[in-house]
């Protein structure tokens, strides 16, 4: 069965690019395909509720697009029940370049653990796509 993994993205360099800070509020997703323990495609799409962060679009978003499993830096509780209500898992705490989260998740290394961000989203400014 394939799988379908989630990362927040600031739409910079695909597999490459880091993990955004900022789950609801990441202007990209980076979609990866997963067949066995490959990589078989990668997309980058945009976040049509980057600006506007009602509870509940971000995951009925990303269900509708057959995501599976994120994998991000940090969530809130809420969110993350009402990805499980989707059936979709989620691994917090994960730092870095995307490509290498994918390969631990991979290789069985990725584990959810707490992650607090430096500051609150609104104190960032974001670049309108």
């Amino acid at each position: 069965m394939a799988l379908r993994i989630a990362v927040p993205s600031n739409c910079d360099s695909g597999l490459d690019g880091p993990i955004s800070e900022h789950f609801g509020h990441t202007p990209c997703f980076v979609l990866i395909d997963i067949e066995g323990d490959a990589i078989k495609d990668v997309k980058v799409i945009r976040n049509p509720h980057y600006l506007e962060h009602r509870p509940g679009v971000v995951p009925e978003f990303l269900a509708e697009k057959g995501v599976n499993l994120i994998i991000c830096r940090g969530m809130g509780w809420r969110a993350q029940n009402i990805f499980q209500q989707y059936g979709i898992k989620v691994i917090t705490g994960a730092e870095g370049r995307i490509r290498d989260a994918i390969r631990a998740y991979l290789e069985g290394r990725l584990v959810s653990r707490e992650y607090k961000p430096a500051r609150r989203w609104h104190e960032e400014r974001f670049k309108p796509w």
